[in-house]
This record gives structure tokens, C-alpha cells and sequence, in this order.
């Protein structure tokens, strides 16, 4: 027996998410099927990060225990081989038996994308918010520094989260804007459901001036989901990298 870690890259426009669901394609399910495809074997899959619906990815992880003769190094290759284009496995290592693709994180870092051009980019269209308008980058960027730290997240969190502690640690929150592009760089220990589109949609109604930098503080203070901002599209949230 021994255990493989995955770095994987997927589209996820077409996936229910990565969490496994009955007669749903998700990612975790696709994956696991073309495992057992492959060994004959069927594995338990974990990664790192839960993503949505819609959700993308260039950096996820996930980790499976088998007994198999196919070597470790093949395995990447020979997944691909099998996996449908929007899902890719960068490379496959052998990891100690110790390793645990969740808890051994350290940080994950998001991007999200806005598009603010006045007609939809087709191409990009399935990776970002498309959202026409002129937004304040530096309102928002303004805003985005009083997230850094240790908070409750709770006003950020979906209604749906239950989890017992809401407090993070979020390490870095960027906004950065190019031509009719803005991006939003969220790291942190870990992340709430619906965590970093729920900080988008909140820092878009800074940048449109509906609200300050001042109100971030009084919603992290006030615990309430329905004191934050509308939730951003799934289709402009990539996760980048996990850190252990």
C-alpha cells in the first residue's frame, strides 16, 4: 500500500463541484472513476479544498491510498489518458503515508475575475463575472486591507456553513485592476462556504460607492450574512495553490 498525492487542474463549468454526489458529475467522482479505471481498484479520494459548483481550478490537491502495481510516475500520465479535457492531473508523488491533504494545509490562496468591458469576452466568458460598469480599484483595494488578519467571518459565510468556528486568518487580499480586468487575490488559513465569493460581492459595492471601507468593519462586527454583499458568480473563482 502506499499513498499519492494529485495536483489537479480543472474547469469546473460543467462539474457540480468536487464533493462526489449520486448521478451528479462532480470532480472528486470523475477522478475516483478513472482511478479505479486504471487499477481496477477503488480508492477513496480526499482533497484539500470543497470547491463549488462552477468553481476552477489550477492548484487543487487530493490524496488516495492504493495497492497497485502501476508505478507511482505513471500515474499522471496514464489519468489523462482516460480523463475528459477539462480535468487534468499535473503530476502524481509519492507521499508519506502520514500525509493528510486537508489538515496539513497551511493556506490556500483564491483568484477572482472580473470582466467590466461593455461586451462579454466569449472566450474568457466561463472564468470570470462579467459585470460592464466602471468599478473603484482603489476603494476596494482600500477596503480589501481591513480583512487581513484574524476575524470572525461569519457575516461572509453562507447561510448553509455550520461550521462550530467561523474565525480565519486571511494572510493576503489584493485587488488589482488592467484595462477591463480586476482581480481579487484572497490567501488565508482557510475559508468559509462561499467564503471568497461572498468578500467579492461585498467589495464590488465599495467599488461601485455604494459603500466604504468603513463598512466592511461594521459588517465583520456584525455577524450577519445579510449584512455583507451579494454572493459573486461561481464561474470567476479559481483556486491557485494550497500551501503545506
Amino acid at each position: 500500500m502506499r499513498k499519492i498525492k494529485l495536483l489537479i487542474q480543472y474547469d469546473g463549468s460543467a462539474y457540480h463541484g468536487w464533493a462526489a454526489q449520486p448521478e451528479m458529475p462532480t470532480i472528486q467522482g470523475t477522478l475516483t472513476d478513472a482511478i479505479e479505471k486504471l487499477t481496477a481498484r477503488r480508492v477513496e479520494l480526499f482533497g484539500s479544498s470543497r470547491t463549488d459548483a462552477g468553481v476552477h481550478a489550477l492548484g487543487q490537491v487530493a490524496a488516495f491510498t492504493i495497492d497497485s502495481p502501476v508505478p507511482t510516475e505513471n500515474f499522471a500520465r496514464a489519468l489523462n489518458n482516460m480523463l475528459p479535457d477539462d480535468i487534468a492531473v499535473v503530476e502524481a508523488v509519492h507521499v508519506p503515508d502520514s500525509f493528510d491533504p486537508i489538515s496539513d494545509t497551511k493556506s490556500k490562496i483564491y483568484r477572482y475575475t472580473i470582466y467590466t468591458g461593455p461586451v462579454r469576452p466569449v472566450i474568457q466568458i466561463r472564468y470570470c463575472w462579467h459585470r460592464p460598469g466602471t468599478l473603484n480599484v482603489e476603494a476596494m483595494q482600500a477596503a480589501a486591507k481591513i480583512l487581513l488578519g484574524m476575524h470572525d467571518f461569519k457575516s461572509f459565510a453562507s447561510a448553509a456553513d455550520n461550521r462550530e468556528s467561523s474565525i480565519r486568518t486571511i494572510i493576503k487580499c489584493d485587488v488589482s485592476g488592467k484595462d477591463n480586468e480586476i482581480t481579487f487575490d484572497v490567501q488565508a488559513d482557510g475559508f468559509l462556504y462561499n467564503m471568497v465569493r461572498n468578500i467579492v460581492g461585498t467589495l464590488v459595492e465599495v467599488g461601485r460607492r455604494r459603500w466604504t471601507a468603513a463598512d466592511i468593519e461594521r459588517i465583520l462586527a456584525a455577524k450577519d450574512r445579510c449584512q455583507a454583499g451579494p454572493i459573486a458568480p461561481a464561474s470567476g473563482l479559481c483556486l491557485m495553490r494550497i500551501f503545506y
